[in-house]
C-alpha cells in the first residue's frame, strides 16, 4: 500500500523528522497539531478557544490534502496545559465535530513545546474506500 506524507508550514517538520499527516490506504493519521499561525507565531495567545480553532483548521487542511474531509475523522486526542480550558476547547471542538462525533480524549499535560501553546490536537480519519 502506498504511503503519502502530508507536509504543512510547521517549522519543526524537517528538524524533528515528522509529517503533519500520513495516509496509508484509507487511514489518515494527523500528528500533534499546535496553534501555529501562518506567519509561524502562536495563534490566539492566551485564548484556548482561538488556539483550538487554529489547530482544527490545520488538521482540516492536512486531512483534505490527504484526500479526506472532517466528516471522515474517527478519533481526536486533545492535550491542554490546564484543565480549566476544557470548556473553551470543547466548545471549539463541538463547533467542528458536533455532527461527526468522533471518539475523543482530553488530557492535561505539564507543558507543550512553547509556553504560549495552551492546546495541541491529534486526529485520525478513515476515508471511504482505498486510494
Amino acid at each position: 500500500m502506498p504511503r503519502h506524507n502530508i507536509s504543512s508550514a510547521s517549522p519543526y517538520e524537517a528538524s524533528i523528522g515528522f509529517s503533519r499527516a500520513v495516509r496509508v490506504g484509507n487511514a489518515i493519521h494527523v500528528a500533534g497539531t499546535a496553534p501555529i499561525a501562518p506567519d509561524g507565531t502562536t495563534a490566539g495567545p492566551g485564548d484556548a478557544y482561538a488556539q483550538t480553532k487554529r489547530c482544527l483548521e490545520i488538521i482540516r487542511q492536512a486531512i483534505e490534502s490527504a484526500g479526506g474531509k472532517l466528516t471522515d475523522v474517527v478519533r481526536t486526542r486533545i492535550m491542554v496545559t490546564d484543565m480549566a480550558y476544557w470548556e473553551d476547547v470543547g466548545r471549539a471542538h463541538g463547533e467542528v465535530f458536533r455532527e461527526v462525533r468522533p471518539a475523543s480524549s482530553l488530557f492535561e499535560v505539564t507543558r507543550l513545546v512553547h509556553d504560549e501553546w495552551l492546546v495541541e490536537i491529534e486526529a485520525d480519519a478513515v476515508v471511504e474506500g482505498d486510494e
